[in-house]
């Protein structure tokens, strides 16, 4: 007779080392609220084309909000590791809808430039609201004619006096439309990476505009053009020393591809589940699907691929966490991640055929969200150009 064995998230994941009591109660706490909270309500926020402002508030209550920061801001940091959000990247990645995280937890690339060189002013300014789900924040640092090519950015900030004077424009910004404040990268002084800065934009001020962008995938995530006309803009909001901003960028890539990785590989994981699943119980001539050799290895192929993805991961951010920042492991453990993201929602969707072409279903919204994740933090191609550089061949 056909198995009965449980086939899930969990049980698909080998055992780990690196994960702790502590780790694993944060799973729990996060799984019970993402089930109440946002699991019934995905495909309406995913029509609706946003989340409600209020679940900021119910996130920032649960402690997804301040996972790791300090706690004079509202957030939790002790005790908090790398694992911990590996943990959150998982639990979010089950609900089978990108759009809804990157969204809630778009504060994750635009809040901690400002903690890690902001003055203390403008952190004690920025973050505790930010923390709380009071306000939001972005980054940005994509341009219409400057994307991965960081030392390209024109839009530019020109001192007068006790501020600066913005004119230019981002593009492709998560979060911007409902955002408060943005990140942006300006440039302040000469071309290429001296010349650029890091500058807190309130997107309040007069002269700043943005424009809805719609998208193939992350419908539940708004995604916008900022322009700015002229803005003036208190010097005290500069982030870290004058034309010192590409450090910053680059602090910020780390982590974010990190996060990617980590996402990337639990879709991939989740289209895996989605097809053994339906595998088991959908029947063509005169069998189940599982019962066929060739789908049984899609499904076997793909769980080779995503526990190796995890290994890989798991091994990076344990090197992150005792110190070290393994530029070029970083940048291929995204590919990594994105490719095999790639490959198990094309398998999945071939698994379930017409059943995963149609709307409301995880491995459909995972499928159109596959090349967010290779694009965003990093393209393959400037991932593997960047692991190259840093072996110096």
């Amino acid at each position: 007779m056909p198995s009965t064995a449980v086939i899930d998230f969990d049980s698909t994941k080998p055992t780990s080392p690196f994960y702790t009591d502590s780790h694993r109660e944060w799973r729990d706490v996060l799984r019970r609220w993402l089930a109440k909270e946002v699991a019934p309500y995905v495909e309406a926020w995913e029509a609706a084309g946003e989340i409600p402002l209020a679940l900021y508030g119910k996130a920032a209550e649960v402690g997804l909000l301040g996972l790791g920061y300090p706690e004079r801001y509202g957030g939790t940091s002790a005790g908090i590791d790398h694992f911990h959000h590996i943990v959150t990247s998982e639990e979010a990645a089950q609900i089978g809808a990108g759009g809804v995280f990157a969204s809630l937890m778009v504060h994750s690339i635009g809040l901690p430039p400002v903690l890690a060189l902001g003055s203390d002013e403008l952190k004690a300014r920025v973050a505790a609201r930010v923390l709380s789900g009071e306000r939001h924040i972005c980054l940005g640092i994509t341009e219409p004619d400057a994307g991965s090519d960081v030392a390209n950015i024109q839009t530019r900030a020109v001192r007068d006096g006790d501020d600066y004077v913005v004119r230019g424009s981002k593009m492709f910004i998560t979060g911007g439309l409902r955002a408060d404040y943005v990140t942006a990268a300006v440039r302040t002084g000469g071309p290429g990476y001296g010349g650029i800065s890091l500058l807190l934009i309130e997107l309040d001020r007069p002269g700043v505009s943005r424009t809805r962008l719609e998208k193939m995938g992350w419908w539940a995530s708004d995604t916008a053009a900022l322009y700015f006309d002229e803005v003036r803009v208190p010097a005290a909001n500069l982030i870290g020393a004058e034309n010192q901003g590409f450090l910053g960028i680059v602090l910020n890539f780390n982590g974010e591809r990190l996060g990617l990785a980590a996402s990337a590989n639990a879709y991939a994981r989740v289209c895996l589940v989605e097809a053994a699943r339906y595998a088991r119980e959908r029947r063509t001539f005169g069998k189940r699907l599982a019962d066929h050799q060739v789908i049984r290895h899609k499904i076997a192929e793909m769980l080779r691929q995503v526990n190796a993805t995890q290994a890989y991961l798991e091994s990076c951010a344990w090197r992150v966490q005792q110190g070290e920042t393994p530029v070029a492991d970083l940048a291929l453990l995204k590919v990594q991640a994105t490719l095999t993201m790639e490959y198990c929602a094309r398998e999945a969707m071939q698994v379930l055929g017409g059943a995963g072409y149609l709307r409301g279903n995880k491995v459909e919204r995972i499928y159109r969200e596959v090349r967010v994740n290779a694009i965003g933090g990093g393209s393959e191609e400037i991932m593997r150009d960047l692991a190259a550089r840093q072996l110096k061949l």
